[in-house]
């Protein structure tokens, strides 16, 4: 309060010392030419914005105008393209303030700049076009200090009472001066002034890294379909997608970084630290959807497809990865411990399923209704739906550590999962999802608990193209001969 009351004080002892200074300048006949001079409007919105802009404060500019108002020589037609040219000037403080500052802020500096121009223009062009016609008597007589203060608030008052109704046309202008980039201004969101306060600095990188997850699943959920339909289009936007990801990779970690350099407390640091690894897993997960996309289009350029039993495995397979994405992203996205705990069920039965592929891959080829270049191809797809499942685990176990359960090592608590020791939700869910997600196994590996172990022990095929693998096939896979894209579509996460 004293501060502020000491900073008033100030101000009006300088206005009283302005006025004592000025008071003689009405007797120096160059005074006197030099506001008649100024009496052109353009010279005195020139004059007015030039002082305004150079000290930086339309209210000190103000007071030097009131200070010379109190000599008796000015009048108020060479007072009001003055006080129009402040309220242009006044706008260089904001302008120079979104210097380094995100495009949004920028934009606002620019409407601030256009509001006051425009609005300088109409008052100014009414004013001159009332007093060509009508000639107001006012303008040659001398003005008052209150005079200035009034004039400064009709022109604010009329010129938001114009204008108010063209707020879409100022955003419009400001996008147009300030133009959106290739990629968006999310990463502009990472302000580097608010390293100062970590726990900002830290919501703004969770708020990109789930506009990153949401990308991660749309380049997998794009890639996904190209091995149904192959569209080039579609595919480079997969690449697209990627490389902004990339991009988003490099800056959240740069400023993740950074963040790790300040003062935090110690969950602070944890979420950082998790914060990083998430990141990473997620640009993990963009790659492996872009070599799925590669997958596709080899098929696509070489004319090849799968046999219509390792189409409908795959199917089911891809259903599967493609929901495990979409709960890691959510778990993230929501902070949902709940969420979180459906992903590594879901990421065992993509591991089983797996298995089942490979082994029925190894006996077609014994049968000779597939090929070994056919073979690779497999083995590149399961490879990168599998490994883009692990990630999600990742995800979802850091979730868990950071924002609920306090587990040090994820590790060790996918070892406790496992065991039972969070109850018995694991289990439950791995049933679930094994009646949702499943392919057929042999007849005489049984069911249940056997055919568990049978995908187990698949994992023991160690090449899709060993045709001399020993296997014992009595039946095909599961019939999903005619299964419809809408069908498929319905398995997979709305």
């Amino acid at each position: 309060t004293a501060g502020i009351l000491l900073g008033f004080s100030v101000l009006m002892f300088g206005m009283e010392q302005m006025s004592l200074a000025v008071s003689g300048l009405a007797e120096i006949p160059s005074f006197r030419e030099m506001l008649v001079l100024f009496s052109n409007p353009l010279f005195g919105v020139l004059l007015g914005a030039v002082v305004t802009a150079i000290i930086q404060s339309s209210s000190a500019s103000v007071g030097i105008l009131q200070a010379l108002a109190n000599t008796g020589a000015l009048t108020y037609g060479a007072a009001l393209p003055i006080i129009m040219g402040q309220n242009i000037g006044t706008c260089i403080t904001s302008l120079v303030s979104s210097i380094g500052a995100n495009r949004n802020a920028r934009r606002v500096a620019m409407v601030h700049l256009y509001f006051n121009l425009i609005g300088t223009l109409l008052f100014l062009g009414v004013f001159y076009l009332l007093d060509y016609f009508i000639g107001f008597a006012f303008t040659a007589l001398p003005v008052q200090a209150v005079g200035i203060a009034v004039v400064h608030t009709v022109f604010n008052v009329v010129a938001v009472a114009v204008l108010f109704p063209f707020i879409r046309q100022l955003e419009w202008l400001a996008k147009k001066t300030i133009k959106d980039s290739k990629h968006g201004e999310e990463l502009e969101l990472l302000d580097p002034r608010l390293l100062a306060t970590p726990s900002m600095a830290i919501e703004q990188s969770r708020k990109l890294t789930g506009e990153m997850a949401n990308m991660a699943l749309a380049a997998f959920v794009q890639a996904d379909g190209l091995l149904d339909q192959y569209d080039a289009k579609t595919a480079a936007g997969v690449e697209d997608l990627e490389g902004t990801i990339d991009r988003y990779e490099d800056k959240l970690t740069s400023y993740l970084v950074q963040i790790g350099a300040q003062h935090m407390t110690d969950e602070e640091s944890r979420e950082v630290s998790k914060m990083l690894k998430i990141i990473g897993d997620f640009e993990r997960i963009s790659d492996h959807a872009v070599n799925i996309s590669e997958v596709a289009e080899e098929m696509h350029s070489k004319e090849i497809s799968f046999s219509s039993e390792a189409q409908q495995e795959t199917k089911v397979m891809r259903a599967a990865v493609l929901e495990t994405v979409n709960l890691a992203v959510e778990a993230f996205v929501k902070n949902d411990l709940f969420i979180a705990q459906k992903v590594e069920p879901l990421e065992e039965v993509v591991d089983r399923l797996r298995n089942i592929i490979k082994a029925n891959h190894v006996e077609r080829l014994r049968l000779g209704t597939c090929t070994i270049e056919l073979g690779f191809v497999l083995s590149d797809l399961l490879t990168n739906l599998e490994r883009s499942s692990d990630h999600c685990s990742n995800i979802a176990v850091s979730v868990i550590e950071v924002a609920h359960m306090g587990v040090a090592d994820g590790h060790e608590y996918l070892q406790n999962v496992h065991a039972g020791q969070y109850g018995p939700m694991f289990q439950t869910q791995y049933e679930h999802y094994l009646q949702q997600y499943d392919i057929a196994c042999p007849v005489n590996q049984g069911n249940g608990a056997e055919a568990t172990q049978y995908a187990t022990d698949a994992e023991a095929v160690p090449n899709l193209i060993d045709a001399d693998q020993p296997a014992a096939f009595n039946t095909p896979a599961k019939d999903f001969t005619g299964v419809s894209d809408d069908t498929y579509q319905e398995m997979s996460p709305k």
